[in-house]
């Protein structure tokens, strides 16, 4: 596991992005050879979304043949629905790059057949020989995805209750109203994730603080699904300093220590 540790969101979202804008370069996708790239919503990686964007219009970057699969969808919401994550997702990222259409995954949280639906997220995964790089957050109860505390370290995409602290973090996203949040989602696995060839998690504030602890020092547990990230062979966490603040001293420095040369945002594009 790499944790590189940032100043603040902002450079944190900057890494990120230029991270991911260099793994697409260096992979030169085709048509033939997509690059297949993992996706979250939530507020996480709005920052990251962002400078994506920028290096797409200023500096050249092309999704042109890049395929994406989203994390998760609620259940119950309709694809224009204002808080559907098919919504938020062309509204902060894919209406302003030049991602095709059909390259474009993302849960249907209305399909009628909720367990077929899931069973051909995860075809479709295969199908492309898998995710290239997952990105993703992780909650103050280090959930992945809508991955709640005491999920299976080997599911796969299935249909999830939403935990009542879930719901409550989310409401501010419907009105301050928790009887309108979907109490179901349809969301990737635990597996689903850690199956990818390489897996960046971005960890923000000070409300994420316990969470990066257990993520980078406690016990593999599904108490903590973020803990499986330990257990990858190609994981990086991006965080900022305010996410550290119940990490050991010497964990702290640690990373600072042997990640100093790739802390450079600007290093990354050299």
């Amino acid at each position: 596991m790499r944790v590189i540790i940032q100043n603040d969101y902002e450079t944190l979202s900057l890494w990120a992005a230029r991270y991911i804008a260099q793994r697409i370069r260096r992979f030169a996708p085709t048509a033939a050879r997509p690059f297949v790239l993992g996706l979250p919503t939530g507020s996480s990686p709005l920052g990251t979304y962002k400078e994506l964007i920028r290096l797409h219009k200023e500096e050249g970057l092309s999704f042109e043949h890049v395929v994406t699969f989203n994390m998760d969808e609620y259940v119950g919401l309709g694809r224009d629905h204002e808080q559907s994550y098919h919504t938020f997702m062309w509204k902060n990222f894919f209406s302003h790059i030049d991602i095709k259409t059909e390259h474009v995954h993302i849960p249907d949280g209305m399909a009628r057949d909720l367990e077929a639906e899931c069973a051909a997220y995860e075809a479709a995964i295969a199908s492309y020989g898998g995710v290239e790089l997952f990105l993703g957050g992780i909650g103050s109860d280090g959930h992945i995805a809508f991955n709640e505390p005491f999920s299976s370290l080997s599911s796969k995409t299935r249909i999830k209750s939403l935990t009542y602290d879930t719901k409550v973090m989310n409401s501010r996203f419907f009105d301050n109203d928790i009887t309108k949040v979907p109490s179901l989602a349809v969301t990737v696995g635990i597996k689903t994730i850690t199956d990818s060839r390489e897996v960046l998690i971005l960890v923000n504030g000070h409300s994420k603080a316990h969470a990066l602890q257990q993520a980078i020092e406690g016990a593999v547990s599904h108490a903590w699904t973020c803990t499986a990230l330990q257990l990858h062979p190609k994981s990086i966490i991006v965080c900022d300093e305010a996410a550290c603040g119940e990490l050991k001293l010497n964990t702290y420095k640690y990373f600072k220590d042997i990640e100093g040369p790739y802390l450079d945002v600007d290093a990354l594009l050299k």
